[in-house]
């Protein structure tokens, strides 16, 4: 057998049910999924950081901050709000963009290790 298993059934029977019984939903984990593979590209996770930093930005802005084609970063934030990691309002021309909150507080579990490491 490999090392990652266990050679004998040693199941604690209570506890396995206990926590069966809370574990996550299909669906809220399916849900938690799309958010983590959507900070997993590091254009995305750079445009989510832009976007922690200020309240909200347009694609121009964001292009230029993140040193990448309006189109490219265009595509990106698209897929943050599909993610339901970012929101965006219309003013006048300009459309704006700012995570929501379920976007920072996945934004800042990514960054925590980042921040926590030596300089």
């Amino acid at each position: 057998m490999s090392d990652d298993g266990c050679d004998l059934l040693c199941l604690d029977l209570p506890l396995a049910e206990e926590l069966r019984g809370r574990r996550l939903a299909t669906n809220v984990a399916e849900d938690l999924a799309a958010g983590a593979r959507a900070l997993g590209d590091p254009t995305r996770l750079t445009v989510a950081a832009a976007l922690a930093d200020a309240r909200e930005l347009c694609v121009c802005d964001l292009s230029w901050i993140c040193e990448r084609s309006e189109n490219l970063v265009s595509h990106h934030v698209r897929q943050l709000r599909a993610a339901g990691l970012a929101a965006s309002r219309r003013d006048g021309k300009m459309v704006m963009y700012s995570l929501t909150p379920a976007g920072r507080a996945l934004l800042e579990a990514v960054l925590a290790p980042a921040e926590r490491a030596p300089s």
